[in-house]
């Protein structure tokens, strides 16, 4: 699906006398994580019920193991997931902040002065980078992988390469290769 102009997920303020954005902004999400959210509050809510009910009647470790467990394991999976429902990219004049999930948590600013090129991948998978997730891979680089499809792949001055699946990459690609021949043109210009 591509964005609309009345897109309130995808604007982009349009700068006087230039036809790149002020602002671009993309999302993506991932239904699937609710599920995986759904069963991290399930476990949750067993191990409130092991410590309220307390059925246990072998002793106070197992039921302690038990509710731990299920607590520890469920706030995880519950936090862990809601992480990365979702994943916000925005591109301004200086630089592309990556915010995951409703809290924006974990986030990454990447100052455009970092970037030498930016480029779509087609198909990004959870697969080649390990999962879902904020992922580092030594031959690959870092990314945040919310879903299967499109992302943006930045390369930076020092090496490394960052990728976002994001809807829409290339009009991100788009913007941020605009900017950052605006930026080669001012400092050819000092």
């Amino acid at each position: 699906m591509r964005p609309h102009a009345e897109d309130p997920d995808h604007h982009g303020e349009q700068t006087p006398g230039q036809g790149t954005p002020a602002v671009w902004t993309g999302r993506a999400h991932n239904r699937v994580q609710w599920v995986l959210a759904t069963v991290g509050a399930a476990c949750v809510a067993l191990g409130i019920d092991l410590a309220v009910a307390s059925p246990w009647t072998t002793g106070l470790a197992p039921l302690l193991m038990s509710v731990i467990g299920c607590l520890a394991a469920g706030l995880l999976m519950l936090f862990g997931t809601l992480a990365f429902v979702h994943v916000a990219v925005r591109v301004d004049e200086e630089c592309l902040e990556v915010r995951c999930g409703h809290m924006g948590l974990p986030r990454r600013r990447i100052p455009l002065s970092d970037v030498v090129h930016a480029d779509v991948a087609p198909r990004v998978t959870p697969c080649q980078w390990g999962g879902w997730g904020y992922r580092w891979r030594p031959e690959k680089g870092t990314a945040v992988v919310v879903r299967r499809g499109e992302g943006l792949v930045l390369r930076l001055g020092d090496g490394r390469v960052f990728t976002v699946t994001v809807d829409d990459a290339e009009a991100a690609v788009r913007v941020i290769r605009d900017r950052l021949r605006l930026i080669a043109t001012r400092t050819s210009q000092v």
